[in-house]
C-alpha cells in the first residue's frame, strides 16, 4: 500500500521510512524482535494514522552484528536523530519482544523519546541471541552495549530442561528458571525504568509461551510506582506473545511457542490500537 512512499535507507541508519501527514511532528520508532524482521506493514499502520515511521533494521544488516549480540544502543539513539531531522518533535517507539527490551533501554538515555509501546517486554536484560561482529555466539555476552560497554544481562542457566508446546518448544520457563537464580545479578540486568521521560504502554498476554511477559510487565508497572511514575498496562488473559494490531496477519513462528490464540491475540491487540491511537 505504501510501496510509492517507502525510502529505503541504507546508511548507517538502516530500513525504511514512511512518510505521515505533511504537517505531522510525531515519528515512530518501530522495532521489530528476534526474528529480524524489518516491520514495514505495521509501520504503514502508523503513517495510515498520520505519523512519520521508520522501520528499523537494528541487526542482521551489512556492517551489522548478525545477531543480537552487544548491539550498541546508539544505534537507536541514530534513528530518533533521523526522525528528528525529518521535523519530528515527538518521538514514539513501539518494539515487539526484544524490540520492547530496546525501546524501554533507549527511553532511559534519551529524553527525545515521549512515549514507549511496549509490546510482549521484559524488565530486565537478556543475553545475546546469535552471533557478534566477531562472528561468535558464545560465551554469552549481552545482548546490548551503550559507549561501547556492555549492558550488564541475566545470564542463562544451562541445567534447564526443553519444555513443549503443541509439539514446539516453550522458552518461558527457561526466562523465569534463569531468574531464579543469582539475586543481585538479575537486579544489576534489570532496566531502569525509573530513569525513562517516557509515557510507557505495555502491552502483554497471560499466555505467552515464549517468556513470561505479562509478569515482566507488572514489575515495570510496580518498578515505576515505586519512584512516583506510572506505566499503563493492557493485558489478555488469553493471548500470546505475538499481539497483532489491526489488520496484522504475522505468522506463528515454526521454531518455538507462542501461546494465545488468534483471536485472543488479535483482541488485545485492538484494544492496545484504541490506547496507541490516542498517543499519535
Amino acid at each position: 500500500m505504501f510501496a510509492h512512499d517507502v525510502e529505503n535507507l541504507n546508511g548507517k541508519v538502516r530500513g525504511a521510512l514512511l512518510p505521515g501527514a505533511a504537517q505531522s511532528k510525531t515519528g515512530v520508532l518501530v522495532l521489530g524482535g528476534s526474528s529480524g524482521r524489518v516491520d514495514i506493514p505495521r509501520a504503514g499502520l502508523f503513517a495510515q494514522a498520520g505519523a512519520h515511521a521508520l522501520a528499523l533494521q537494528w541487526f542482521g544488516g551489512p556492517s551489522q552484528s548478525p545477531g543480537i549480540c552487544e548491539i550498541p544502543l546508539e544505534t537507536f539513539i541514530d534513528a530518533t536523530d533521523l526522525l528528528t531531522s525529518k521535523g519530528c518533535n515527538r518521538i514514539i517507539v513501539v518494539g515487539t519482544s526484544k524490540g520492547a527490551e530496546a525501546a524501554l533501554l533507549a527511553s532511559t538515555i534519551d529524553q527525545r523519546i515521549k512515549a514507549v509501546v511496549a509490546i510482549s517486554p521484559t524488565s530486565v536484560v537478556w543475553g545475546n541471541i546469535g552471533e557478534g561482529v566477531d562472528g561468535k555466539a558464545w560465551p554469552e555476552r549481552s545482548s546490548w552495549s551503550f559507549g561501547g560497554t556492555p549492558l550488564d544481562f541475566v545470564p542463562c542457566d544451562l541445567s534447564w530442561q526443553k519444555e513443549y508446546r503443541d509439539g514446539l518448544i516453550s522458552y518461558r520457563s527457561f526466562f523465569e528458571k534463569c531468574l531464579a537464580n543469582d539475586v543481585q545479578t538479575n537486579e544489576r540486568a534489570r532496566i531502569p525504568v525509573e530513569l525513562s521521560v517516557a509515557e510507557l504502554i505495555l502491552v502483554a498476554g497471560g499466555d505467552d509461551a515464549l517468556w513470561p511477559s505479562d509478569d515482566f510487565a507488572r514489575e515495570i508497572v510496580q518498578s515505576r510506582q515505586a519512584h512516583g511514575k506510572s506505566a499503563t498496562l493492557i493485558f489478555g488473559r488469553d493471548a500470546g506473545h505475538r499481539i497483532l494490531l489491526p489488520g496484522e496477519t504475522t505468522r506463528r513462528s515454526s521454531l518455538h511457542a507462542h501461546g494465545g490464540t488468534d483471536e485472543a491475540d488479535a483482541e488485545l491487540g485492538q484494544r492496545a490500537w484504541q490506547t496507541i491511537e490516542k498517543l499519535l
